[in-house]
């Protein structure tokens, strides 16, 4: 899912492109997409762009009239660019915003379509989608704290609740709680000052640093190819690569559609977390710390060549 940064990226690729531009056509193939009906959609065409911001994870475009456009690419929703009255995808795309120099595509990858557009009018209308968590990178570490500590919930969960902090998800939050030293499991309510100050200060560092890398790739060109990804990253979507702080292997708890990848060596003490899915079949063996399951695989890895012809150990001569 597009998050802070990814979505700053997309700010600044439309900013350059659309901005005081009026919108010719608003064509949405997708139903489902367009989640209101006051003011229609349609209304929209003709205005000029005043503005485009962001929301939390959501994209925002303001146009004449005080009225906006409020885009949520959701987990596998994208943006393109492309000329002017391109084809919407008959497979991915849910609508097209036709303006003189080209036309903003809203695509969405995968069976399941949660992408959604909502047309809002005044800031009222506006307001009613912030989720009301405190922007991580203009908050101070007083209003940092409170929010964090506003629910005793893990740090992983409070980190990408909109209500609590905007704009992160479950990516940047691994590669936060990686820098931090942080276990993604630890309650809000057990972290220390030393604690929470180095986690709003990574916080912050983090998100900069890869919109800054985010910017520098694209440059100048629409940022096309943005997903939940990205080879540089230390944690997220690295499970059994090497951490790049310490070397050990990168682990990760999946739950449901969500992953949680972690150092068990820099962020829980060696600790492994219980992987639910993997916890069911293993019970018992469930190995506890880094020591134990690297045993478990080697143990494992004797027992299957053993089994294959020819890689027995030699009999005792005795």
């Amino acid at each position: 899912m597009p998050e802070l940064p990814e979505i700053s990226v997309y700010v600044d690729a439309l900013r350059a492109r659309i901005l005081g531009q009026p919108l010719e056509r608003l064509r949405i193939r997708s139903p489902s997409f367009l989640h209101t009906y006051d003011p229609p959609a349609k209304s929209l065409e003709g205005r000029a762009v005043r503005s485009v911001g962001r929301l939390g994870k959501r994209i925002v475009l303001g146009f004449e009239g005080d009225v906006f456009a409020v885009i949520h690419l959701m987990i596998t929703g994208r943006l393109q660019w492309r000329d002017p009255g391109a084809k919407i995808h008959r497979k991915t795309g849910h609508a097209a915003f036709d303006f003189p120099e080209g036309t903003v595509l809203v695509t969405e990858q995968g069976t399941r379509k949660r992408a959604m557009l909502h047309v809002v009018a005044g800031e009222a209308g506006l307001a009613a989608h912030d989720r009301g968590g405190v922007e991580p990178l203009e908050a101070t570490m007083t209003e940092f704290e409170e929010a964090l500590r506003r629910e005793n919930r893990t740090l992983k969960r409070a980190l990408t609740d909109p209500r609590l902090i905007s704009g992160i998800g479950n990516a940047h939050s691994d590669e936060i709680l990686l820098e931090a030293c942080l276990s993604p499991l630890k309650l809000t309510s057990k972290l220390d000052a030393a604690e929470i100050e180095r986690l709003y200060r990574v916080t912050q560092s983090s998100l900069e640093r890869w919109t800054e890398i985010l910017r520098e790739e694209w440059k100048d060109a629409f940022p096309s190819r943005i997903t939940a990804f990205h080879p540089k990253m230390g944690a997220h979507g690295r499970f059994g690569r090497p951490c790049p702080r310490c070397g050990s292997p990168i682990q990760r708890i999946v739950y449901a559609d969500r992953e949680t990848n972690y150092c068990a060596t820099c962020q829980t003490g060696g600790k492994l977390l219980a992987d639910r899915a993997i916890s069911r079949l293993l019970k018992q063996d469930w190995p506890r710390t880094l020591e134990e399951l690297e045993q478990h695989v080697e143990e494992r890895t004797v027992t299957r060549r053993e089994k294959e012809p020819g890689t027995g150990t030699p009999a005792d001569p005795a």
